[in-house]
C-alpha cells in the first residue's frame, strides 16, 4: 500500500441514499468504511437536484428507506409526493441518526480507481490528489447524477446565467422580470416548466420530444394515512419486496383485449383521476402489447387536446414517436395547463429546429427568441454516466471505459469481469431506476453486506465476475426487454440522448422481485457465477512450490 493513502477496509464512493445505506450496514458488519462525497452535504440526487419544482414520482411513504422501524415511526412526511427540500431534509435526519457523517469525506471527487493485482487492493485518487486505498470499493455513484450538458452551438456565447436542472445552485435564483428559455421537456423540464411559469416572467418552452405525462394529484399527508401506514408497515414492506416494481398500487390484472371500449375507457379514467405512475399499469399488457398501450397513448393524447386551448400547441404536445410509458412516465402538477397562461409559449424544434445560441437569444430555423436566462433540462447520462466519468482500472490495467465500449457488461449489475472486489449499487443490468430505486438500493447493499461475510467466513479475499456468467446475464437483460415496448423508444434507458453512447438497454425489466430472488439463488449456490480466491494462500502455495 502506497505510504501516503489513506486506509480503509471499504471505501464507498457516494454519499447519496446508497452511500448512506451501505456506509450503515458495512459499519455495522464491523468493517472499517469510508465515503467519498463530492458535494459537500449527503443526499447525492437529491442534494443537486434543487431545481424549481424538483419533486419524487413515487410516493413519499414508499420511497422511504426500510431497514430501520425507528425511521418510519419519526418521520412525519407532509405529502403524497415529497418535494426536494423535503426529500434531503429526510436523508439528512438519517444521516444524523445513524452517526453516517462522520464517516465521509465531503468536498472530494473521485478522478480514478485502479486495482493493484499484488496488493489485492483498490488505490483510488481524487482531483485534488488525494490517494485512498481499500480492499473492497462500492460504486454509490448513482443513476442519474451526470448531467447531460448539450454542445449546442454558441451556448458559450449566452451573456446571461445558464443553469443546468441537474445542478442548479444551492441559493435562491430570482427569475422575476426576466424571460426564461428553457430547452427540455423531461421529467426535470416539466416540473421546472409547471413551477417557473408561475413567477413574473416571460418562459419560452423549447421542445424536441414531446412527452406523456399524468397528473401527480398531490395531496397533504393526513395523519390517518401517516397512522395506518405504521401499522401495517412491516406487511407492505413485505409486499413491497414481492412486487415488480417496489411500489404498492393496484395492477389490473386484466389484458386490454379483454375488456369493452366503455370498460377501457371507464379503467383509464380512474387512473388519471388516482394519479401518479400507476397509469401505466392500468391493462396488464399496456407495456407488452401495441394495441393495449395505445388505448392509454390515445386516451392521453385527448386530454391533452382537452386542457390546452391552442390547438397547435395542443398538437405539438401530443407524443406520437414513442409508446406510453417506454419513456420514464412523467407525472405532473397542471403541467399542461401551464401553456394556457399567457406569458409561456413553446416552440417546437421539430418544425424550427434549434440553430445557434446568441449572447441574448435563442436562435431557430423560424426566428430569434430573446432570453435573460437559459435553463437546460436536458437530463443525464443515465445509469453508466457518473461511472465511466471516473477513470477505473482493473486487471491489468483495462479500463472500464474500453470493457463497455458497445454497451455495459455486468453480472446482476453488481460486478463486471476483470474488475475485482469492485461492486456497484444499481449498476447497469439490474432493476435499478426501473424500479422503486430506495428498495433497489436496500436489496443490492444487502447482497454485497452478506457477500462480504460470507468471504470472510471462508478466508477469501477476491470476488469477482465470470465472462461467461456475465455473457448470459446480458444476454438474459436484453431478452427481458425485447418481451416489452420499452425498446421502441429513443430514452436514456437506452442512452438515446447521448451522442456516441452505444444504443444498448440498460436496465433488467423481470422486476424487483423475481431479480431478488435470482441474486438469492446465485448466492445460495455457492456465488455461481463469481470467481472467489483467497488470494494470500494462492501466492504462498505458488511461491512453496
Amino acid at each position: 500500500m502506497p505510504e501516503n493513502a489513506t486506509r480503509s477496509d471499504v471505501l464507498v464512493v457516494g454519499a447519496g441514499f446508497a452511500g448512506l445505506y451501505a456506509i450503515y450496514k458495512l459499519r455495522k458488519d464491523g468493517h472499517n468504511v469510508l465515503a467519498l462525497e463530492a458535494g459537500d452535504g449527503v443526499g447525492g440526487v437529491w442534494y443537486w437536484n434543487c431545481y424549481p419544482g424538483a419533486r419524487c414520482d413515487i410516493e413519499s411513504l414508499q420511497y422511504s428507506y426500510t431497514f430501520d422501524p425507528e425511521l418510519v415511526k419519526e418521520w412525519d412526511w407532509t405529502e403524497r409526493y415529497a418535494q426536494q427540500p423535503e426529500i434531503l431534509s429526510y436523508a439528512r435526519h438519517v444521516a444524523r441518526r445513524h452517526d453516517l457523517e462522520r464517516h465521509i469525506r465531503f468536498n472530494t471527487r473521485v478522478s480514478s480507481a485502479r486495482f493493484d493485482a499484488g496488493a489485492n487492493e483498490w488505490h483510488v485518487v481524487t482531483v485534488q490528489d488525494e490517494l485512498f486505498a481499500c480492499r473492497y470499493l462500492v460504486m454509490a455513484t448513482g443513476c442519474l447524477s451526470e448531467g447531460q450538458v448539450p454542445d449546442l452551438p454558441g451556448l458559450h456565447d449566452f451573456k446571461g446565467p445558464i443553469y443546468h436542472t441537474g445542478a442548479w445552485p444551492r441559493g435562491k435564483v430570482d427569475l422575476n422580470g426576466k424571460r426564461v428559455a428553457i430547452i427540455g421537456t423531461g421529467s426535470s423540464g416539466i416540473q421546472t416548466i409547471s413551477t417557473v411559469a408561475k413567477e413574473d416572467v416571460q418562459l419560452t418552452v423549447f421542445q424536441r420530444t414531446p412527452n406523456f405525462s399524468v397528473p401527480m394529484r398531490n395531496r397533504p399527508m393526513t395523519q390517518d394515512v401517516l397512522s395506518d401506514w405504521r401499522a401495517k408497515h412491516q406487511a407492505h414492506v413485505r409486499d413491497l419486496y414481492a412486487s415488480k416494481s417496489g411500489q404498492l398500487f393496484d395492477i389490473n390484472a386484466v389484458p386490454a383485449a379483454e375488456m369493452t371500449a366503455e370498460q377501457r375507457k371507464a379503467a383509464l379514467e380512474e387512473r388519471w383521476a388516482f394519479g401518479g405512475p400507476s397509469f401505466t399499469r392500468t391493462f396488464t399488457d399496456l407495456l407488452t402489447d401495441e394495441t393495449a398501450n395505445s388505448y392509454a397513448a390515445d386516451f392521453a393524447r385527448d386530454k391533452i387536446r382537452e386542457i390546452v386551448k391552442d390547438p397547435q400547441t395542443a398538437a405539438d404536445l401530443c407524443p406520437t414517436d414513442h409508446p406510453l410509458g417506454t419513456k420514464r412516465i412523467c407525472v405532473d402538477l397542471e403541467y399542461f395547463q401551464t401553456y394556457n397562461r399567457p406569458n409561456v409559449k413553446l416552440v417546437n424544434l421539430r418544425r424550427e429546429p434549434l440553430e445557434r445560441i446568441a449572447e441574448n437569444a435563442v436562435v431557430t430555423t423560424a426566428g430569434s427568441y430573446p432570453a435573460d436566462v437559459l435553463i437546460l433540462a436536458t437530463g443525464y447520462d443515465a445509469v453508466t454516466g457518473a461511472l465511466l466519468k471516473i477513470d477505473i482500472r482493473g486487471l491489468g490495467g483495462d479500463s472500464l471505459h474500453d470493457a463497455w465500449q458497445e454497451g455495459p457488461r455486468t453480472y446482476l449489475g453488481l460486478m463486471s469481469a476483470g474488475f475485482p472486489n469492485l461492486f456497484m449499487i444499481t449498476g447497469p443490468g439490474s432493476p435499478s431506476i426501473a424500479v422503486n430505486v430506495i428498495l433497489a438500493i436496500e436489496q443490492h447493499v444487502d447482497w454485497v453486506a452478506r457477500c462480504l461475510r460470507d468471504l470472510k467466513a471462508c478466508g477469501a479475499t477476491r470476488i469477482e465476475a465470470e465472462k461467461t456468467a456475465q455473457d448470459k446475464w446480458v444476454e438474459a437483460v436484453r431478452e427481458e426487454a425485447d418481451k416489452t415496448l420499452f425498446p421502441k423508444a429513443n430514452s436514456f434507458y437506452v442512452g438515446a440522448n447521448i451522442p456516441g453512447k452505444p444504443r444498448v438497454f440498460l436496465l433488467y425489466l423481470g422486476g424487483l422481485a423475481a431479480y431478488g430472488e435470482i441474486c438469492t439463488r446465485v448466492r445460495d449456490n455457492g456465488y455461481r457465477g463469481f470467481v472467489i480466491e483467497n488470494v494470500a494462500a494462492r501466492k504462498e502455495a505458488a511461491a512453496a512450490s
